[in-house]
């Protein structure tokens, strides 16, 4: 039986569609299951022991297929109506997609939920891609989609100068310049291909950042983290369980804004400072 899974969509997006989609290999352990989603997301695909193959797709676009009718069509893009006309156009015999959306809800929980109300049962904790002893570099990655998630330079700068060594700055090739102003004399990683990312991460025994998708890399692989939320709750996208810190000072707002978020601006260097201390067990810092 072929299974096609919907989710068009980042980085933190598909991390946190891992555990449907593992459930989906446990109901169904002879099928192929196919996601549609971005090509630029191979490298972490590759990684999810769930999915046997990739359908290039780039947002809300039609689908291809090819062959007969998938036997399942299944959306953990969204709520419709827009992601389930397009999984409905591939004819499958049966449609998973939400009866009822709920907004107040874990990203994680959202699609498990969803599957479990269709007799497939899901576990919210399976998340992770693999285990490190994680003996590497901190890493501090300033970058973010929209700027309402992006933290001042000036403050990961002043982290970055405290924690003093073995820090990489990192960000893609569009944020150069932000990650060079928050480096300085530190060693800096500016584009490359996302395997590399993954491995960085991986293997850090820290990672600093925004609300961004290099935040869940984190939560797959076990490495504590300090992640600074602005206009979203990390009730909804933050990390499930430690060595994980959540900073938010319960300011929601415009998740498209293009200037950070004032309760993102809240947030200070010292917290920071304070929460990678109790993450890293009392460090130096």
């Amino acid at each position: 039986m072929n299974i096609v899974v919907l989710r068009a969509l980042g980085l933190g997006d598909l991390l946190t569609a891992v555990p449907a989609l593992r459930a989906l290999r446990r109901a169904y352990p002879a099928a192929t299951i196919t996601l549609a989603a971005p090509a630029w997301l191979a490298d972490v695909v590759d990684r999810i022991d769930a999915v046997d193959r990739l359908e290039p797709t780039e947002g809300l676009v039609p689908i291809r297929w090819r062959g007969p009718a998938p036997g399942i069509a299944v959306n953990l893009h969204g709520s419709g109506p827009r992601s389930t006309d397009l999984l409905s156009r591939l004819r499958p015999r049966r449609l998973i997609t939400h009866r009822l959306w709920i907004e107040d809800q874990h990203e994680v929980d959202r699609w498990c939920r969803l599957l479990a109300e269709h007799g497939i049962p899901a576990d919210p904790q399976d998340l992770r891609l693999g285990e490190t002893e994680h003996r590497g570099h901190v890493v501090v990655h300033p970058g973010a989609s929209h700027g309402c998630r992006r933290w001042p330079a000036e403050r990961y700068a002043a982290v970055v100068r405290t924690l003093d060594e073995d820090v990489v700055v990192t960000g893609d090739t569009s944020e150069k310049d932000i990650v060079e102003a928050v480096a300085g004399s530190v060693p800096t990683r500016v584009g490359g291909d996302l395997a590399g990312l993954l491995d960085l991460i991986a293997d850090a025994r820290l990672l600093i950042c925004g609300d961004t998708g290099v935040a869940h890399v984190a939560t797959a692989y076990g490495t504590p983290s300090v992640v600074l939320f602005g206009p979203v709750s990390p009730a909804h996208w933050g990390p499930r369980s430690t060595p994980h810190r959540a900073l938010w000072h319960g300011h929601t707002g415009d998740t498209f804004a293009d200037r950070p978020d004032p309760g993102l601006l809240m947030i200070s260097v010292a917290e920071v400072l304070s929460a990678v201390a109790q993450v890293t067990g009392g460090e130096r810092w």
